[in-house]
């Protein structure tokens, strides 16, 4: 197996991943799909690693927010159902008719490209429709005209129409219920008219847990699949798949007075030990954490001083006197043992946990977990 070339890198527990899939289908029953959403690179997991994983434990469809993350996908995946969530520009949907690449439309201009796409390629191309019942955002405007344009896409030959989406809020439950309504009410209309959907979804990873009511016949969790819990519901128990890691650098002893990093704007107020790690915000560590994160070292939180860099962070060692150069330091721990999980990093940085995870960059290497043992080791770096 070749080297990660760094100390600092992210650990994928494959095992955890497959166990929040196994109880995601538990709790949402055999007759809800699962559409997967592995996009930004699969909230930083590295989405063609984890997507084997998925699909083997319960996953029906792969969903992405845009074009390119669907074609990495593609070229590792042949087979796996592949859903575009976002918007794909006309000049580029040749390429998602090329690769059998299941795409949302909001528009019987883009129906209509793909139907003569679908006619040039011999197979009909998927499409789901976005409706839009208030987050406006992307979607159908929800209005008798907007049904009426959908209803006239079932009659193009090389077209399926296999689903229709809307998007909740989450502003609460009465407007949460109002969203659902709007949508079904749509849907009933078109169903009137006597057009089927295989999937209607409007569930996400919170609603899809807290909303038993509204899961339909597809649901698109995100968060869940990587144990960031969110929902209410207790009931559902998951794993968090993710470690980040690095490792001690350097060590010296500072004399009260003495400051660190840019500005000073750290200084010791006693002798201290003060050590360097190689992560900083360019690994995606967020730079506000200054003064209010930590690591963990040896079971022991060492705090982060100073301004926190690009490359490199420090930390205060002196009430960790067995620390040395070389020693593991956990930067994300799943919450045990004084470590950091990716909640309690949001709440420190001021942001939600998706954007904890999505922002660790891609020169931070991942090394997947399987059965306890190092499965595999991935560095985007050097990849040809």
């Amino acid at each position: 197996m070749e080297p990660l070339l760094r100390d600092t890198y992210v650990e994928i527990n494959l095992d955890n991943i497959a166990f929040n899939m196994r109880k995601i289908k538990e709790a949402t029953g055999s007759s809800v799909a699962v559409a997967a959403v592995v996009k930004a690179d699969g909230y930083g997991h590295g989405a063609v690693e984890i997507a084997k994983t998925i699909m083997e434990n319960g996953g029906e469809y792969l969903a992405v927010a845009t074009l390119t993350e669907a074609l990495e996908l593609r070229k590792k995946h042949k087979n796996y159902s592949i859903l575009i969530m976002g918007y794909t520009p006309d000049e580029y949907l040749e390429f998602v008719a090329e690769n059998n690449i299941t795409q949302t439309i909001f528009s019987m201009n883009q129906a209509v490209i793909l139907d003569e796409l679908g006619k040039k390629y011999r197979n009909k191309m998927k499409v789901h429709i976005k409706y839009d019942t208030g987050f406006n955002r992307l979607g159908y405007k929800d209005c008798s005209e907007s049904v009426a344009e959908i209803d006239s896409m079932f009659e193009l030959e090389n077209l399926e129409v296999e689903g229709i989406f809307s998007h909740f809020v989450l502003a609460g439950p009465e407007d949460d219920d109002k969203q659902y309504r709007s949508f079904m009410s749509a849907v009933a209309e078109l169903e009137s008219r006597g057009r089927t959907f295989k999937y209607r979804h409007i569930c996400d990873s919170i609603s899809g847990i807290d909303y038993p009511q509204y899961r339909l016949d597809m649901i698109r969790p995100g968060a869940i699949i990587y144990g960031l819990k969110s929902y209410r519901d207790d009931t559902v128990k998951l794993k968090q798949a993710m470690t980040f890691k690095t490792r001690i650098y350097y060590i010296k002893t500072l004399e009260k007075g003495e400051g660190v990093s840019y500005d000073y704007l750290w200084k010791a107020e006693r002798r201290s030990a003060v050590g360097t790690l190689p992560f900083g915000y360019a690994d995606g560590y967020p730079r506000n954490m200054r003064d209010k994160g930590f690591v963990t070292i040896h079971g022991k939180k060492a705090p982060i001083i100073g301004v926190i860099c690009m490359d490199q962070c420090m930390v205060d060692l002196t009430d960790i006197p067995e620390a040395r150069v070389g020693d593991e330091a956990i930067i994300y721990g799943d919450g045990t043992n004084n470590t950091m999980d990716i909640n309690q990093a949001a709440q420190l940085a001021g942001t939600n946990k998706n954007e904890i995870v999505c922002r660790i960059s891609r020169r931070t290497p991942r090394v997947y977990i399987k059965d306890n043992e190092i499965y595999k080791k991935v560095n985007y770096l050097l990849q040809e």
